[in-house]
């Protein structure tokens, strides 16, 4: 059955309440997730869903900006009916809810491919759900921040949902289309201080991301899979458990070169890639002459766990200015102090630009430091890095 709450609108602005639909086959998550949002003032639940069909039928009579979507469904399950929601309607956001199970965590990588804006782990049972504050204050950040970001944006081309900048300048790449011209001028606003490249070529490559960053690495590591033999690569992107050895998969296949979860006592090698594993912090250490990963099961940093600014500051420890850095796409703003760090030892950092992210908290964050060497689109950083690694002059 459906339940609307708000009565449809033509169009929204900025300030008006993010418009929500709900689309769950468990009517006890539809009822507490509902209230959940309507708790906060800036989000309206417009319509409640047990089945992606019912949600197709009526997405452009209720008319949401966001929609929370489950992944196992009745009827018509939620990788079915998200490119119907997304063909309905261009600008919506979609935000995948799915269990942590391996199944669940391919299907919400797959439906990042298909246009999802983002994705929220789901605990495994109602009552997981009741009690679990991580899950609601996280389903309700993106919601806010995504609905935002698309408000905000609201232009042909660059929406969140079935087109996102980063999926539509991948394509338009891989077929030679052209690119339209606003998305390649970088943000680079007055406020920013851009500060010179490290004349030393880099040793190591650190990345971070988040919302939005598994397409962006995929678009990345396309780019440089080529330029990375001499260097290890290593990536924190804000993941759970199970989706972290997914994304090291997707990434292996991008880069044509070998990519897996960071594993503790490591000793890293040039030419593979690294990615920390979703519940832990990964680090750099020094072992004699080796370099080799440290997981910690330290607190949350930036409510992040794993989180990008541990990894950065330890990165910069040992490699001082042959340090590049990359901050791509994400929420919030991990990842800032480790570029921070980075730049007082001398080395290099690279923000994605406001333009080209699903959203500008993380790259943003960086970029106000004064400590990045450039702010580029996401079309532009795979070109850099590749020269920069390869000992050409940025």
């Amino acid at each position: 059955m459906s339940a609307i709450a708000r009565a449809p609108s033509s169009s929204g602005t900025v300030t008006d309440p993010i418009r929500v639909m709900v689309v769950d086959d468990s009517v006890v998550i539809r009822g507490l997730v509902g209230r959940w949002l309507d708790e906060e003032p800036n989000l309206a639940v417009v319509a409640s869903h047990r089945n992606g069909r019912l949600a197709v039928d009526d997405v452009l009579r209720s008319n949401p900006d966001v929609v929370i979507l489950d992944i196992e469904m009745p009827d018509m399950d939620g990788l079915t009916a998200l490119p119907l929601l997304i063909e309905k309607k261009k600008n919506l956001v979609v935000v995948v809810a799915s269990t942590l199970t391996r199944r669940n965590a391919e299907i919400s990588l797959k439906a990042l491919s298909l246009g999802a804006a983002d994705y929220v782990p789901k605990p495994e049972s109602n009552s997981g759900v009741t009690t679990s504050a991580e899950f609601r204050r996280e389903l309700i950040e993106k919601v806010i921040n995504l609905g935002q970001r698309a408000r905000k944006r609201g232009l042909p081309g660059q929406t969140l949902g079935g087109r996102p900048m980063a999926r539509s300048l991948t394509g338009a790449m891989q077929s030679n289309a052209p690119v339209p011209p606003s998305a390649l001028r970088a943000s680079r606003p007055a406020s920013f201080t851009i500060r010179s490249y490290s004349s030393v070529r880099p040793r190591i490559l650190a990345i971070g991301s988040s919302t939005g960053g598994p397409q962006a690495l995929n678009t990345l590591f396309g780019e440089i899979g080529s330029s990375i033999g001499m260097v290890p690569v290593v990536i924190t992107q804000h993941m759970p458990p199970t989706f972290t050895a997914i994304l090291a998969e997707h990434i292996t296949k991008a880069a044509g070169r070998p990519a897996s979860e960071g594993r503790d006592g490591e000793v890293i090698q040039p030419g593979h890639i690294y990615v920390a594993p979703g519940g832990k912090h990964m680090l750099l250490v020094k072992n004699g002459n080796d370099v080799v990963v440290k997981l910690s099961d330290a607190p949350p940093v930036n409510f992040c766990k794993p989180a990008v600014d541990p990894l950065f500051k330890s990165v910069a420890e040992i490699y001082g200015t042959a340090t590049l850095a990359v901050v791509l796409t994400g929420m919030g703003s991990d990842g800032a102090e480790g570029v921070r760090k980075i730049g007082e030892i001398g080395g290099s950092a690279i923000a994605q630009d406001e333009e080209t992210s699903v959203v500008w908290g993380m790259p943003g964050a960086a970029a106000h430091t004064g400590m990045c060497s450039d702010v580029l689109p996401l079309n532009e950083i795979g070109r850099k890095v590749s020269k920069i690694l390869l000992g050409g002059r940025p």
